[in-house]
């Protein structure tokens, strides 16, 4: 089993920026996408963006130009640094990884806990 643990999350006021981070760890062979999703009170939880093991890229519209998503490869790590963050950005945000683990020959999808972000106007 892998594990994905998210930090970062809090409260800012609009206009602010938060940078999330979430370590993978465990019985982790390979890792292949990582993602952020969100998901606010009441709503279906969404794509912000995800990354592929080789840097590209993909923003949900309402994020693009505001939010960056990378990942260190060598500390099976993805951030996602929020920029100008609004009130609609309030959500929990959640990670995920497709990850390969030892002795397996595909992929799982596994998530993270969840950390929450609140903007306030």
């Amino acid at each position: 089993q892998a594990q994905l643990v998210e930090s970062g999350g809090g409260s800012v006021q609009a206009g602010g920026s938060l940078r999330l981070s979430c370590e993978a760890s465990g019985n982790i062979f390979r890792i292949n996408v990582m993602g952020w999703y969100r998901q606010a009170p009441g709503k279906q939880r969404d794509l912000v963006a995800f990354i592929t093991s080789g840097g590209s890229t993909n923003y949900a519209d309402s994020v693009k130009g505001r939010f960056t998503i990378s990942r260190d490869n060598a500390k099976n790590t993805v951030y996602l640094q929020m920029n100008s963050l609004k009130p609609e950005d309030t959500a929990v945000y959640f990670c995920k990884a497709d990850i390969r683990n030892f002795g397996m020959t595909y992929y799982f999808d596994y998530w993270g806990q969840g950390t929450q972000v609140t903007v306030s106007s």
